[in-house]
């Protein structure tokens, strides 16, 4: 672990992150820092730069300046599949599973740079107790929230120390929702920290330790939900308010 200058250990570490797309700076100055077992929320409206700060931690997209430092490790320049062999693995907004594998492939192919860890296939069929009975099955006959689930699975079998998630509940009924997200306590609890991206304020603002609000991606407000005030993380969401507040 990498110590902050406040003295606490934090196993993820990002400093003044600016992320271009094409002349676009999606996502500006962002710093955050995630210690392990901890889950951290980053919420904003469509096009507030939150799927481009995911990508780049996951190394799909370069940062045009600032730090990323995975346990003292600076992996700003690493690519993809390195940053997996390290331990950071992401649950992509669409889910992306291979329409022509079954569930159990498509869970496996989450083993290809695994790491040793307690997340093996028996402990995702643990987590997600109804995966068995269909393991066989096509990924195209899942429901929406199925195949979330599936990527979620696929991603932990890397044995992650960090776990990005975009988009957990974009188009799932609420059942759901609240279903997968039940699941995140067992994940955690492990030692993998957790970084959310949201649009669901509500669902965020439950589970998450820290909570981030993109703007444009800038950050406009930052805190523990408990700390917080719902107007001011409304204002910020929607752009009614300027200034960080932490």
């Amino acid at each position: 672990m990498s110590t902050g200058h406040d003295g606490a250990s934090y196993l993820l570490e990002v400093t003044d992150l600016d992320v271009y797309h094409g002349q676009l700076r999606a996502v500006a100055d962002f710093s955050l820092r995630l210690a392990a077992g901890s889950t951290v929320g980053v919420i904003g409206a469509n096009g507030a730069g939150k799927t481009t700060l995911l990508r780049c931690l996951a190394g799909v997209l370069p940062a045009t300046s600032g730090r990323i430092v995975l346990d003292g490790t600076d992996i700003t320049a690493l690519p993809a599949h390195r940053r997996v062999e390290l331990g950071i693995a992401s649950v992509p907004e669409g889910r992306r599973l291979f329409g022509s594998l079954s569930l159990q492939d498509n869970l496996l192919t989450g083993t290809y740079r695994k790491r040793s860890g307690p997340w093996t296939l028996e402990a995702i069929y643990e987590l997600f107790d109804w995966m068995p009975a269909r393991a066989k099955q096509s990924s195209r006959q899942l429901s929406g929230g199925e195949q979330q689930a599936v990527a979620i699975g696929r991603a932990l079998l890397a044995n992650p120390r960090v776990l990005l998630i975009d988009e957990l509940s974009l188009g799932l009924a609420p059942v759901i929702v609240k279903r997968i997200y039940a699941t995140l306590p067992r994940i955690v609890a492990g030692g993998t920290a957790v970084l959310l991206v949201e649009q669901d304020v509500s669902q965020a603002m439950a589970v998450v330790d820290t909570v981030y609000c993109l703007l444009e991606g800038h950050t406009v407000l930052t805190g523990a939900p408990a700390d917080l005030d719902r107007g001011a993380v409304e204002d910020a969401y929607f752009g009614l308010a300027t200034g960080a507040v932490s």
